[in-house]
This record gives structure tokens, C-alpha cells and sequence, in this order.
């Protein structure tokens, strides 16, 4: 098992806010309702806009609801046919500022790593040149923010979401950033201001940079015919980033006795989406750590995903452990026919473990109420929409 060792740097700007040992939107265990929600809104053009144009309304439905005191986006702002823009990003984000309830994001895919992607606005790379051509308007600008390069998107994408690390957008939450608290064995960790943990109603929440449907972005870019030096080390990086932020999390959960723990990432670890399983296999040390980590600490710990669209409720840490899926977009959920252990069958025997995937990318819109009561009673048993303390509803409301 991993453990978390060396000091951590506490800037000034962190002490000020919360000191090195605070908690970061902790209070007292009581419960709380979050509205989860991911994958929107969507365009299935590069012109559609009806997702965006509803957005403000949807976002009002989430604040409307007064049981709600948090909200979680699991990433993908936009679809893979969107182009990255700073003007979208921004507008997203105005619409976001506006909630009264903090929002917790964590980015996906779409909003940075394939950005590079032609269809996104960015480019193809050239065999003949070994250069890359890049997508133009009519005007001969260039259709994605820099090119559609993914760590200039991303730098975007922290500028815009993350301009305030340790705080979250809407209504102001103090949250723990890895951008102001890091390992300092490790100084590139401080990059990382989107992974975040913090504790509310007695349950640790942490969140991890883990972009979708590109094996942990080890797809060339611009579809070259291997990975630049640039994006080895995106990969790299990130993923220790994410690793040792996992471990912080899980560490501060037993020393605080946390009654769960849940986890926001983006990526479906378990979905291959109609390509071989080894186009998932680089997130296994993720599910390596994970199911360690959650089989050591005992209680429930809660995933939530998004990045295949589907609503989904599971454990893919037990084989053949019972599963819901809506068969189609915003219908109720029906039995799996498949095993999503099965894509990913390392050994695994996990039962406190349970993973969501949020309904995304198609109208209706829908949101998740995740409900979280930590004196729940740990002799009853989970049922197709509850789990250990956490109890859920899908929501579509009407816009």
C-alpha cells in the first residue's frame, strides 16, 4: 500500500485560508444533498448550442432544489464535435459563478486532452511534413485555443475554473488544493489546483485530473505516430500527481475517522467504448491504488464518473456484482447485460466499494440528488439506489 511521506508545502496563501491542517468545507457530520451532474452541456456540432442555451436554466434547477448544499461536475463541458475556445470556456464558467451552492469540477477529456483532435478544432498530423495541420476558419485563424494544443487548453482551463485555488466557484467553498498543498519531494504536483479534497457532513470528498477515452490521455496527439516528449511527460506527471493525491486522501480519511470516502474523476476506467480493453489498460494503477486503499480503510467509498454518458450504478471491484443501466437516454434503469469487472479482471473483491456514472451528453438533461446521511444504519443492505450512507435519485427537470 502506498503511504504518504514527505513534507508538505503550505504556501501563504493556503495558512491564510485554512492553515495547513484544516479540513476545507468540513462541518459537522449531519446530512447533505449534492447534485451531481457531467458530460454537459453538449453540442453534437460544432454550432449546436441548445445544451449551452439551456444551461442557466438547468443550473437554476440544481440551486432550486433546498435540500441541496453542494454541486459535483465530473467533467466534459462540451462534446468531442465542440471546438475549444476560450469564449466557451468563459461562458460556461459565468453560468457556473451565478450558483448560489459551491461547485466541486473536475475537468474531462473534451475541455483540454483532445483538444488536439481535428474534429475539435484542432489538427491532423502530416506524414509527408511530419508537421501538423492545423484547422482555420474562413479567415485563416485557427478554429481551437492554440491549436487545439492540450496543455495550453488545459492552462486555459485552469486560468478560467481554478483561478482561485483552495476555492471553488459558485458559492465560495474553502476546499484542500494540491496547488497550494504538495508533497515537496515532488514540486511539479503543484500544477495541480483542479485535484481537490475536502470534508462535508463527515465524509472525505477528493477529486482527481483523470481525462476519458484516451487511456489516461496516451493517445498521440494530433494523431501522431507516438507520444511527443510533451505529452510523456503530461502523462507522467499527472499521474503521480494523482496517485500521491489519492493516498493524502484516503490518509486524511482514517485519521479524521471519515465515514466514507467519495471520489470525482472523469474517466470511465471500466468502459473500452467498442475498442480493445487494452485501450483502458493505464488506468489500472488507478484501480490498483483505489481498491487497496478502499479494501484498507473499511467503509464505504463512492465513485463517481461520468465520460460514457450513461447512467449507470455498479461495483466493478466484485465480479458479477449487481448493476443498473438506463437503456436509453433518460429511461429507467434496467439490469446490465455485461459485467464491467470483466474489462478490467485483476482480482479485485472490494464490497465496500460502489461506483455511479452520471447521465450525460443527451436531453433530457438530468442530474443525480445524491443524498448522504452518515448515521445510517451499516446493517442494512445496499439496494438499487442506495449504498452505505449514500442514498440517490435521478432528476430531469423540466427547462
Amino acid at each position: 500500500m502506498r503511504k504518504f511521506v514527505g513534507p508538505i508545502m503550505c504556501s501563504a496563501a493556503a495558512l491564510a485560508m485554512y492553515g495547513c491542517g484544516g479540513s476545507g468545507g468540513s462541518d459537522a457530520p449531519g446530512k447533505i444533498t449534492a447534485a451531481v451532474i457531467g458530460d454537459v452541456p453538449y453540442g453534437a456540432t460544432a454550432t449546436d448550442t441548445s445544451q449551452t442555451t439551456a444551461l442557466p436554466a438547468f443550473m437554476k434547477a440544481l440551486d432550486g432544489d433546498a435540500d441541496v448544499s453542494l454541486v459535483m461536475h465530473v467533467g466534459d463541458i462540451h462534446s468531442g464535435s465542440q471546438y475549444c475556445t476560450q469564449a466557451y470556456d468563459l461562458t460556461v464558467a459565468t453560468d457556473w459563478k451565478a450558483l448560489k451552492n459551491p461547485l466541486v469540477y473536475t475537468p474531462g477529456d473534451n475541455e483540454w486532452t483532445d483538444c488536439h483532435k481535428a474534429k475539435q478544432g484542432g489538427g491532423t498530423y502530416n506524414a509527408t511534413t511530419g508537421q501538423i495541420d492545423y484547422k482555420l476558419d474562413a479567415s485563416g485563424k485557427l478554429l481551437s485555443y492554440a491549436g487545439g494544443d492540450p496543455l495550453a487548453n488545459l492552462d486555459l482551463v485552469r486560468s478560467i475554473f481554478f483561478a482561485k485555488p483552495g476555492k471553488t466557484l459558485g458559492g465560495a467553498m474553502d476546499v484542500h488544493s494540491q496547488g497550494l498543498e504538495y508533497d515537496t519531494n515532488f514540486p511539479t504536483d503543484s500544477s495541480y489546483v483542479e485535484n481537490v479534497w475536502f470534508q462535508k457532513g463527515g465524509v472525505l470528498f477528493v477529486t482527481v485530473n483523470m481525462p476519458g477515452g484516451s487511456n489516461n490521455d496516451t493517445d498521440p496527439w494530433y494523431g501522431a505516430p507516438t507520444m511527443s516528449p510533451a505529452q510523456a511527460q503530461e502523462v507522467a506527471n499527472r499521474s503521480a500527481a494523482n496517485k500521491r493525491w489519492l493516498d493524502t486522501a484516503f490518509n486524511r480519511a482514517v485519521s479524521d475517522n471519515a465515514v466514507a470516502v467519495v471520489i470525482q474523476l472523469q474517466a470511465d476506467m471500466w468502459d473500452a467504448d467498442g475498442k480493445a480493453t487494452s485501450h483502458i489498460a493505464q488506468y489500472k494503477q488507478f484501480i490498483d491504488l483505489i481498491a487497496a486503499r478502499a479494501k484498507a480503510f473499511g467503509k464505504p467509498v463512492l465513485l463517481l464518473n461520468g465520460d460514457s454518458h450513461v447512467y449507470r450504478s455498479d461495483n466493478p471491484l466484485v465480479q458479477g456484482a449487481a448493476c443498473l443501466v438506463e437503456p436509453s437516454s433518460g429511461a429507467a434503469a434496467v439490469a446490465c447485460s455485461d459485467d464491467a469487472y470483466a474489462n478490467q479482471p485483476n482480482g479485485y473483491n472490494v464490497p465496500n466499494f460502489h461506483r455511479i456514472v452520471v447521465h450525460g451528453s443527451t436531453a433530457p438533461l438530468e442530474w443525480l440528488k445524491l443524498s448522504i446521511d452518515p448515521n445510517y444504519d451499516s446493517k442494512v443492505a445496499p439496494t438499487a439506489t442506495s449504498f452505505g450512507p449514500f442514498s440517490w435519485t435521478r432528476m430531469q427537470p423540466a427547462l
